[in-house]
């Protein structure tokens, strides 16, 4: 599965380039499905996840071309609304494909995805959302069948804010007879990057962003080139290299506003943040701070994907912070192996307690997940000697060009598979 092994103890210094945000690329690639025309994607991440949707669409029918960062797909000679469980279950994403195909075809048969294993997503909001755009769905065997001649709009309530709801009704409404209204729609930007994508192909959907959303739908659509929005989870993570080694980099390509509540955490543990057009720098004080409290919340609170990245950081801060995990479940996994180097983390229920140390130990550790990995890695950053970081096709779903980026960044990391 591969491993990367990290010397620590090294200042970082430099200019790093954000990639393309994972979670707007693979909605938006399930979204030219819906187009029915060839579209073409700027900015795409090389990533595993995006590898897997690629697999998704061929075996669809789509023609698929990956060219550096720029992925075109032509969906126009769609051979298929079936997506097979081995394919489903790469990742948790894949459910998407539901809305993009009924939409399109009026039918769709999916299983249950897979992913990492951060805790329980429920699927039933997908589920009931199609039933109220009069799509028929039946469960057997493991199998969602869903079918419909065209979708109808409809008023759909969420009773939580979740992301992949709110894409699969975007997508499933957006060729509807009628005008959808989502209430209580997550508001997070790759919400948004899918909406924009979606109407320069002739959709008409306000209101992406906020809390109510409307889609009115349209007959058909036309072919676009888009390009995806900087990755704020990745930029997060640079962000936090630079801070647990007490360095200064530059982050090129972020979106100030997505990170609000994560700069605002970084400068609670005495990090100064400047930022001139799509450039931000941080540096970092020659020993950080402990925020009091962190309470992961959907958008625009401090998001779940920084959780464990943030955890790491803050390990070798000093003082306590308590972080409140109110999104998954089961997202602690790192702690066990965090501890292994030497943090000193108290874990009860949903409540993680930090006590900040002066220094890490260099060890084996695994990866149990694509952001546990990435905290893993801060972690050997910052350690003293040796840090294997095991299990890292893991990170491989997140993060293009991870070790090479840290590299020029000054880190010593090197990838052996």
């Amino acid at each position: 599965m591969g491993q990367y092994i990290i010397e620590g103890g090294n200042r970082l210094n430099g200019q790093v380039r954000v990639q393309g945000a994972k979670n707007s690329a693979l909605p938006i690639l399930a979204a030219a499905v819906a187009v029915g025309k060839p579209c073409l994607i700027h900015n795409c991440p090389d990533l595993s996840d995006i590898d897997a949707t690629i697999k998704i669409l061929r075996s669809l029918g789509c023609r698929v071309v990956k060219n550096g960062d720029m992925v075109s797909v032509d969906s126009t000679g769609l051979t298929s609304n079936v997506i097979s469980e081995c394919l489903m279950r790469e990742m948790r994403s894949s459910i998407i494909f539901m809305g993009a195909l009924i939409s399109r075809t009026g039918e769709a048969e999916i299983t249950a995805p897979g992913g990492c294993d951060i805790g329980l997503r429920p699927f039933d909001l997908h589920l009931s959302a199609m039933k109220k755009l009069g799509v028929n769905v039946s469960e057997k065997r493991g199998k969602i069948r869903c079918t419909c001649k065209r979708v109808r709009g409809g008023r759909i309530t969420l009773s939580f804010p979740s992301v992949g709801a709110t894409e699969n009704i975007i997508l499933a409404s957006v060729r509807a007879a009628g005008t959808t209204v989502i209430i209580n729609a997550a508001r997070e930007p790759e919400i948004a990057d899918l909406a924009y994508f979606l109407n320069s192909c002739g959709a008409r959907i306000s209101g992406a962003g906020e809390s109510v959303i409307t889609v009115e739908g349209v007959d058909a659509l036309h072919s676009s080139q888009y390009a995806i929005m900087p990755d704020r989870i990745a930029a997060c993570t640079y962000m936090a290299a630079a801070a647990i080694t007490g360095s200064s980099i530059i982050a090129d390509g972020v979106v100030l506003s997505h990170l609000a509540p994560v700069a605002g955490c970084f400068e609670q543990m005495g990090c100064r943040i400047e930022s001139s057009g799509n450039k931000l720098r941080l540096t970092a004080p020659e020993r950080l701070k402990s925020p009091e409290t962190v309470r992961t919340m959907p958008y625009p609170g401090f998001p779940t994907d920084c959780q464990a990245i943030i955890m790491s950081t803050v390990s070798v801060a000093q003082g306590t912070t308590i972080v409140c995990e109110n999104i998954f479940e089961n997202r602690f996994k790192h702690v066990a192996e965090l501890n292994r180097m030497g943090t000193d983390i108290k874990v009860h229920d949903k409540i993680a307690v930090i006590n900040g140390v002066k220094s890490l130990q260099g060890t084996a550790v695994n990866a149990t997940d694509l952001r546990a990995g990435a905290a893993l890695v801060l972690a050997g950053l910052c350690a003293e000697g040796t840090t294997y970081v095991r299990d890292i096709h893991y990170i491989d779903r997140g993060y293009d060009s991870f070790a090479e980026n840290l590299t020029a960044l000054g880190a010593v990391i090197k990838r052996k598979d």
